[in-house]
């Protein structure tokens, strides 16, 4: 083992994607999710069943309720854009962005990190097959880490670098999903749609699910979490 990691776990393609590299790369895994509000709950369970799965050291769930704030169809009463073409989804932030997320959510991190003993975060941001979100840009995730490396006991004690890993933010969807599966990740346990059924079927039509749908398409195999519907 190169010693423990934190691995930000949404239950999406690209968390789960990001936690079988973890362990692949040597790392004990300390899983964080978040219960946020999002209307997009299942997904809290597809990460516990991922984190069940890859047997990692803790699996800690955060609540924070950004419907406090609002700002974002994921956690107001904003309807979740639907059909838009693929070509359209970068240009400009969409109302799915929730702001100040990744920031919140790796400030969590950051916390976890420094009680467990590791200096490894691994986030599943991804700058090329996405819906426009600042936060997911390579220079965000530089200015964070260099902040990140300022604000802890251990990079001012004990001068230990802490590294935000984002394996995948230059990779397409399809890459990431070839990748995952030659690591033997289940896609059937994850969930991407931003408006599912009740049922926790995938809505089918919002950017999340159209981007799965794509990269699934241009790596040439099905979609094992559609197939269950």
């Amino acid at each position: 083992m190169k010693g423990s990691a934190v691995v930000l776990l949404s239950g999406g393609l690209d968390s789960a994607t990001c936690l079988a590299i973890a362990r692949d790369e040597g790392f004990d895994v300390h899983a964080i999710s978040f219960d946020y509000g999002q209307r997009h709950r299942i997904e809290l369970d597809c990460a516990r069943e991922l984190a069940h799965a890859y047997r990692v050291a803790d699996h800690v769930i955060c609540c924070i309720d950004l419907r406090t704030f609002g700002g974002s169809a994921l956690t107001a009463d904003v309807d979740v854009p639907k059909d838009r073409p693929v070509d359209e989804m970068s240009a400009g932030i969409p109302i799915t962005y929730v702001p100040a997320r990744n920031t919140i959510f790796l400030s969590f991190a950051l916390a976890l990190a420094e009680v467990r003993g590791a200096v490894d975060i691994f986030i599943g941001v991804n700058a090329l097959d996405y819906s426009g979100y600042p936060d997911c840009r390579p220079e965000y995730i530089r200015a964070y880490e260099a902040m990140a490396n300022l604000a802890t006991r251990a990079g001012v004690e004990d001068s230990s670098r802490l590294t935000i890993h984002t394996p995948l933010i230059d990779l397409t969807k399809a890459e990431i999903i070839r990748r995952g599966q030659r690591l033997g990740v289940d896609y059937g346990l994850t969930s991407s749609c931003y408006d599912p059924l009740p049922s926790g079927a995938p809505c089918g039509h919002c950017d999340s699910c159209a981007l799965r749908t794509k990269g699934f398409s241009e790596a040439g195999v099905l979609d094992p979490r559609t197939a269950r519907w």
